[in-house]
C-alpha cells in the first residue's frame, strides 16, 4: 500500500472542497476503493459525547456509539489508535457486522479535541499492520490540516 499516493489523492480531492462532509465523504471512498480486503470505511462524528455516524463505504452500520465502548468508543475516550487484531477477543466489542474480524480506529482532531473517528474494518484476521497504522496515522494528519468543519 502507498501512502503517499493516497494522501496526494486525498489533496487532489480537497481542491473541490475542504467542506467536511465532502471531504469524509471521498475520503471513505478512496480507503475503500484502494485498501484490499476491507468491507467497510467510514467515519463517526463526536456528537453529544458519543459518536454518530458519519460518511463512509460498506454495508449498513451502527448509527450511534456510546464514548468508551466497543473499538471506536475505546479510540474515542482514550484519545488513542485501536488496532485489533480479532474484535471477537475485544473486550465490549460492538458487531455491527458480524462478517468483521479485525479493525483500526483512528482519532481525528480539531483545536486539540477529537472531533471524529475513522474506522476501517476487515473480515480478515489481522489484516491491519504497524505499516497500516503508521500510514492511515499520516492520512488522519492530513485530514486534520485540511479539513474546515
Amino acid at each position: 500500500m502507498n501512502y503517499k499516493t493516497l494522501n496526494e489523492q486525498l489533496l487532489s480531492l480537497s481542491e473541490a472542497s475542504r467542506n467536511w462532509m465532502p471531504l469524509l465523504a471521498n475520503a471513505s471512498a478512496l480507503i475503500y476503493q484502494t485498501m484490499e480486503g476491507l468491507n467497510w470505511a467510514g467515519f463517526y462524528l463526536v456528537k453529544d459525547d458519543s459518536l454518530l455516524l458519519g460518511p463512509f463505504q460498506g454495508k449498513t452500520a451502527c448509527v450511534c456509539i456510546p464514548k468508551g465502548k466497543g473499538v471506536c468508543g475505546s479510540a474515542y475516550e482514550k484519545d488513542e489508535v485501536q488496532r485489533v487484531e480479532d474484535v471477537h477477543k475485544f473486550p465490549g466489542h460492538i458487531a455491527c457486522d458480524s462478517a468483521s474480524n479485525s479493525e483500526i480506529v483512528i482519532p481525528i482532531h480539531h483545536q486539540d479535541e477529537v472531533v471524529a473517528v475513522l474506522d476501517i474494518d476487515s473480515p480478515l484476521f489481522s489484516r491491519f499492520s504497524v505499516e497500516d497504522e503508521e500510514g492511515l496515522k499520516c492520512f488522519v494528519k492530513t485530514l486534520e490540516e485540511i479539513i474546515e468543519w
